[in-house]
Formats: C-alpha cells, sequence, structure tokens
C-alpha cells in the first residue's frame, strides 16, 4: 500500500455502529484479519494476546447480552473479543526461539529479557497494564487491518468484563480488554466525527 492510501486509510476510518447484519466473513478472512493484527508491537515480545471471534448466532446472542444489548454485537459479521495476557516471563524463550535460530538476537540477550520482564512484571498491577496494552494495540491493528480489507469496524469498552470472561471460558491471566466489530456497514453511520485541533494535544518538548 502506498503512503498516501495508508494515510487516507487513516483519515476515513469511522467507527461504525450499524452492520449488515447479511454479511458473513469466512474463516479465512477472519484468520486473516488476526493474522495482520498480531503485527503490532508487544513488550519483551511476548505477544501476550488472545482474539475470540465470535461469529455463531448462539454466541453473539450471548456476547449481545453481555454488552448491554448492543445490536452491533450481532449485526456485525464477527464480533471479536480482544484479550490481554497477564505477561509470563517464562514464555519469552519459546517467543524468541525462531529469532535467535536464525542469528538476529542472542541467546543471552533473550535470557536478559526474560529476566527483565521477570522483574518489571512482579507487581501485579504493572503486569495487568501490560496486558491491556497489549491487548490495545492489537485491536488497533485488527481495525485498520479491516479497513484496508474493505471492512469497517466499531470498538467498545461497554460490556461485563466479567460475564464474558466466564461466558467465553477465558483463562485466569486473560483481561478481556476490548470487544471489536467488523463487517460491512449498513447505512446510517456518521461520518469522523472533529477532532481536537493539536494546539489541544501536541505539546513538543
Amino acid at each position: 500500500m502506498k503512503i498516501d492510501a495508508m494515510l487516507a486509510l487513516i483519515e476515513r476510518r469511522v467507527s461504525a455502529n450499524r452492520f449488515d447484519a447479511t454479511h458473513v466473513l469466512p474463516d479465512t478472512v477472519i484468520g486473516e484479519l488476526v493474522r495482520l493484527a498480531t503485527r503490532a508491537p508487544t513488550a519483551y515480545h511476548l505477544q501476550n494476546w488472545r482474539f475470540v471471534a465470535v461469529k455463531t448466532p448462539e454466541a453473539k446472542a450471548t456476547l449481545r447480552a453481555l454488552a448491554y444489548d448492543q445490536a452491533k454485537v450481532s449485526d456485525a459479521a464477527v464480533t471479536f473479543i480482544v484479550c490481554g495476557q497477564l505477561p509470563d516471563a517464562l514464555r519469552i524463550h519459546e517467543r524468541l526461539g525462531p529469532f535467535v535460530e536464525s542469528g538476529h538476537m542472542t541467546a543471552e540477550t533473550s535470557s536478559s529479557w526474560q529476566d527483565g520482564a521477570r522483574a518489571q512484571y512482579a507487581n501485579p498491577r504493572d503486569a495487568r497494564d501490560e496486558a491491556v496494552r497489549s491487548a490495545s494495540l492489537g485491536a488497533a491493528t485488527l481495525i485498520y487491518a479491516a479497513e484496508a480489507m474493505g471492512f469497517v469496524s466499531g470498538a467498545m469498552g461497554g460490556f461485563d468484563a466479567e460475564g464474558v470472561a466466564r461466558a467465553f471460558a477465558l483463562g485466569a491471566d486473560e483481561v478481556p480488554v476490548m470487544l471489536v466489530c467488523v463487517g460491512r456497514a449498513a447505512p446510517g453511520n456518521w461520518p469522523q466525527k472533529p477532532r481536537r485541533p493539536l494546539s489541544e494535544v501536541l505539546v513538543i518538548a
């Protein structure tokens, strides 16, 4: 994608609330969306996320009830539950293994990253913060992947996180951070809403 097309994609994206309920996404496309989402960065290359793709009518109904009956959950072709996983330093050797084997990183560096992660996330609050950061980066990348593939999306924070964790059998180390609805737009979506001026949001130090 050329730079002008990439910038246009950022400029045109909207948060969709209305989806074509007849639109179906095949599993191959869902898989490609998540593959692209996992190109987002994570600390220590932990890749501490998981994406639950909710697409069957039964699963959508369950999730919609836990998302305060928001229709877009069931109207979208798929709604992703984007989960951050509490960082586990013991997984770093596994995640970095292919990178070490290819000669891009030494085994000693991988070990030092493991030690650093173990110390950095000893505090449970810091560990949870990292899970939220990773899931948020993955969700943002998923949103732009969807836009690039011709779909619309809507990110949602309005849901019963504990209820979602129970209903979808999330692990004890998993935090449901965000829902991302993806599909084909139906009529009635708002255009992109105005943004605050740079003078209010940018500080150059």
